[in-house]
């Protein structure tokens, strides 16, 4: 299995290929997504797409930290975090795909 990380470049292309759009509007097509989906995500909201999964955003409170190498404690402040969750289907599809 060749390990590779999937780019905008590489979404552009698929669509490209697969819709028939030109290379810039397939471009624009795949920025415009992930600019609406960052949109949403920054003002609170929950993305979810469908057969694929979920994209939320949670706030974790401030809390007293380590750091490992000295054990002295650090402060870690409150922050938002992005969380993603699978489908359902997209878990049964990862776990079968070597059958």
């Amino acid at each position: 299995m060749t390990k590779t990380t999937l780019t905008r470049a590489h979404l552009a292309e698929a669509l490209y290929q697969q819709v028939g759009l030109s290379r810039n509007e397939s471009a624009e097509h795949v920025e415009a997504v992930l600019n609406e989906i960052s949109e949403r995500l920054v003002v609170g909201e929950t993305v979810k797409i469908s057969s694929f999964g979920s994209l939320q955003v949670r706030q974790k409170n401030g809390r007293v930290g380590r750091n490992p190498k000295t054990g002295e404690e650090v402060p870690i402040d409150p922050r938002r975090v992005l969380v993603f969750r699978a489908s359902h289907v997209l878990k049964d599809k990862i776990n079968n795909a070597d059958r």
